[in-house]
């Protein structure tokens, strides 16, 4: 059934579609209404729920923690300083290998206060073992949460679904809603591995010593280092999980295919501009107005940030004479986090080639500030005449 609503309704939909047993939030612009949304389905008695409101978003993600470790499908959302004000509980998730899905809408984080879009929430907290999933459009933020529940889930990781705020949060676009028998189908009921129970008690995270030791049956146990190595090691396993997902859900659904990257006319481009969110939409239309002067330019969207999908955008960016990435964001005192990894994967995967397309950073739309798609245009144009900048340039700073 195809239906028009706005980015946080596509969101709070998925949601619904996954049947989750617990629900903690605390509102915080532009996330607010996903939560909204879902405490009415409770309320109206379409979504069998525990709708919990907490006093702050370090108390939402604290309660999710402990209904995921007693055995329950959880979910919550924030956006900028709420999901920094989470960050405690953002490593304590990963570490407990919990498959906590939480939709961050992102928005600048303050100082000085900005409730606008950028990037800078969810790429500051990348290297906190969580996984996370970038949308472009309201299709994909429907999907995606479904897709995140049975990823989680099967990988025993919590999971981030990013998608920008306002600029998709509170559009209003077209989108097919699953039905729910299909969903069922890709979805089946949440089952632990191990959970929480009080008729058998037990002790979850206590304190390691810098080595491993005996537990309480006399058997080696892992330690810090032990645990902190399986859950980078089954990150990086995770993108075999994705394409699984991936596959499945386009068996049920027929729609979906790369799991990683969206191209877009990239096939004969010897340019490609890479980018997060929506943006990538937007640098289509520079993409066919420079295909039209002869440019031969594509797009790149990566949807999977993190675990990094290091070898499919090498691939996918070899032959290619220059790729210009776009950030929202930007990891301060260097240059954008997604350029970087970007350069570090062409590296470990082209490097030996002589073949590494020259690379070039643009940082739009910090704080809100417009992103013009002719000023967009211009930049791609003369990105593929030669390196424009050697450090980071903005797009629109006004100084």
């Amino acid at each position: 059934m195809h239906i028009i609503e706005d980015g946080n309704a596509a969101a709070a939909l998925g949601v619904r579609l996954c049947r989750p047993q617990v629900i903690a939030a605390y509102p915080i612009t532009p996330q607010t209404p996903v939560t909204e949304k879902l405490s009415e389905y409770v309320e109206e008695g379409s979504l069998n729920a525990q709708y919990i409101p907490v006093e702050s978003e370090h108390s939402a993600l604290a309660v999710c923690i402990a209904a995921s470790s007693a055995g329950s499908r959880v979910f919550t959302a924030t956006s900028a300083n709420g999901l920094l004000y989470m960050h405690e509980q953002v490593q304590w998730a990963a570490g407990a290998r919990l498959p906590i899905v939480m939709v961050v809408v992102n928005r600048a984080v303050g100082a000085p206060w900005n409730i606008w879009n950028d990037q800078q929430d969810s790429i500051s907290q990348r290297d906190t073992g969580w996984i996370q999933m970038y949308c472009a459009d309201h299709q994909q933020i429907i999907d995606t949460v479904i897709k995140a529940f049975w990823l989680a889930e099967t990988v025993s990781i919590p999971i981030m679904v990013c998608y920008d705020g306002y600029i998709l949060s509170h559009t209003f676009m077209p989108f097919d809603l699953p039905e729910s028998e299909k969903v069922n189908a890709f979805l089946p009921p949440f089952k632990p591995a191990y959970a929480l129970n009080p008729r058998e008690p037990a002790n979850l995270n206590t304190v390691t010593l810098p080595d491993v030791r005996m537990d309480v049956k006399g058997e080696l146990a892992h330690g810090y280092m032990e645990i902190r190595y399986l859950l980078q090691e089954d990150l990086r396993l995770t993108l075999n999980a994705a394409s699984d997902m991936e596959k499945r859900f386009n068996g049920i659904f027929g729609r979906g295919g790369d799991p990683f990257l969206e191209p877009y006319r990239c096939d004969d481009a010897e340019f490609v501009a890479v980018g997060l969110g929506s943006l990538t939409y937007q640098l289509r239309v520079s993409v066919d107005a420079l295909r039209k002067e002869g440019i031969p330019v594509g797009v790149m969207g990566v949807r999977f940030y993190r675990p990094f999908p290091d070898e499919a955008l090498a691939s996918a960016l070899k032959g290619k004479k220059g790729v210009i990435v776009f950030e929202k964001a930007l990891s301060y005192g260097y240059e954008g986090a997604l350029v970087s990894d970007l350069k570090s994967a062409l590296y470990e995967h082209l490097g030996g080639t002589g073949a590494l397309p020259q690379v070039q950073n643009f940082i739009a739309g910090i704080g809100g500030r417009d992103i013009h798609t002719r000023d967009l245009t211009q930049i791609l144009r003369a990105a593929t005449q030669g390196r424009v900048t050697k450090d980071p340039l903005w797009i629109g700073l006004k100084l």
